[in-house]
């Protein structure tokens, strides 16, 4: 178990990171270079190449994701693509496909779409973020890969 999954939602003992505020909506394209804690609700795009995203348990976002890493605790309509893992956690949602070189879906968590593992992190960006499944969906579900 990661410290990450330890702290509180609310400690942000990095200075490069940044929180979307749960009375906030935000309708469009977030980018940036720091990691970011949504409790709000975002439709659009979320890119944050290099970071880690983190839906809070309040959040509803709409929106295709690409990031580092992703933890979801909230609900999330979209497609997910991350170089290094997602997490869905026990009261997470995701409705979308995901595209991860590490997977986990804890045991309570909702997931609807298509895993791909992608062992190749770091393949050059023509391919697209978004590719087709070679799994079966639900076949991770309870299941860290």
């Amino acid at each position: 178990m990661s410290t990450d999954s330890m702290r509180p939602l609310s400690a942000t003992g990095d200075r490069s990171s940044a929180r979307l505020g749960s009375s906030l909506h935000v309708k469009g394209e977030i980018s940036g270079s720091e990691d970011l804690l949504i409790d709000g609700s975002v439709e659009g795009l979320i890119q944050l190449d290099e970071r880690k995203l983190t839906v809070g348990a309040t959040a509803k976002v709409t929106a295709d994701i690409i990031a580092r890493e992703v933890v979801v605790y909230g609900t999330v309509k979209g497609n997910l693509r991350a170089k290094d893992r997602i997490e869905i956690k026990k009261d997470g949602s995701v409705n979308g496909d995901l595209t991860t070189s590490r997977i986990m879906i804890e045991d309570g968590a909702y997931f609807k779409g298509s895993i791909e593992i992608d062992k190749t992190a770091d393949k050059d960006s023509s391919h697209s973020a978004f590719a087709k499944s070679s799994a079966p969906a639900g076949a991770a579900a309870g299941k860290t890969i």
